[in-house]
């Protein structure tokens, strides 16, 4: 009878501590996974970003909900580039002189023939010439999948959530938003569910968003990520 005392004693001892041990690197475990998880949809959202912002340059400020328009855009879409040589100096800046106008210079010369006036304002070293170059390989690393955009890192096919917001501010000014976001439960949801109702109850509390968001529709916060 002792035997079998001693015997269930020292399960509920291995037993405590498998509990103990479970408590402890439970959270541990679970913060280990959603940071690495965290870490490349980040960078997925800083893609979207990295994307947003050229598509706005060619589209008079504005930004797309679409995202199968941002990727084709991101695909095919060229920026231009303007290639600087020479600048102006001191002096012709304090006469007036612009790039705008050094350039109306220039090209009214090219048109003419005629390279007096390029002579007499010292602009024979001055030139800008605008060439066009792929987004893909303009702000992406070799080997880029465009088509990766949409989808969420971990959320077995999941894609985000984009929105954007024409509006204007109370001076008349425009004002164009966007956000991309991901809720917790996307790409967590296999993880301990007691312990994403936590970090979701902490998140609440605080009166922030349950997930990773870049951009914001509802208050202007420079295209920023709730991680940063």
């Amino acid at each position: 009878m002792k035997t079998v005392f001693n015997i269930v004693l020292a399960l509920c001892a291995v037993g405590l501590v498998y509990i103990c041990y479970g408590s402890i690197m439970g959270p541990i475990n679970f913060d280990k996974v959603q940071d690495a998880r965290e870490k490349e949809i980040i960078a997925r959202l800083i893609d979207i970003r990295k994307a947003q912002v050229e598509w706005r340059q060619l589209h008079e400020g504005k930004y797309t909900a679409d995202f199968d328009s941002l990727i084709d855009f991101v695909k095919t879409a060229k920026l231009p580039f303007v290639k600087k040589e020479g600048s102006l100096t001191d002096a012709q800046l304090e006469a007036g002189m612009t790039e705008k106008k050094a350039m109306k210079i220039i090209e009214k010369a090219k048109k003419t023939g005629n390279w007096k006036e390029v002579e007499k304002e010292g602009l024979m070293n001055f030139k800008r010439d605008t060439m066009w170059v792929s987004v893909l390989d303009t702000i992406y690393p070799a080997g880029f999948n465009p088509d990766s955009l949409k989808y969420v890192p971990f959320g077995n096919g999941a894609i985000f959530e984009m929105a954007t917001r024409s509006d204007t501010t109370k001076s008349g000014a425009p004002l164009n938003l966007f956000q991309a976001q991901t809720p917790y439960e996307t790409y967590m949801s296999d993880l301990d569910k007691q312990l994403l109702i936590n970090l979701k109850d902490v998140q609440t509390k605080l009166g922030k968003y349950c997930g990773l968001r870049v951009g914001d529709i509802e208050s202007p916060n420079n295209n920023a990520g709730n991680w940063e």
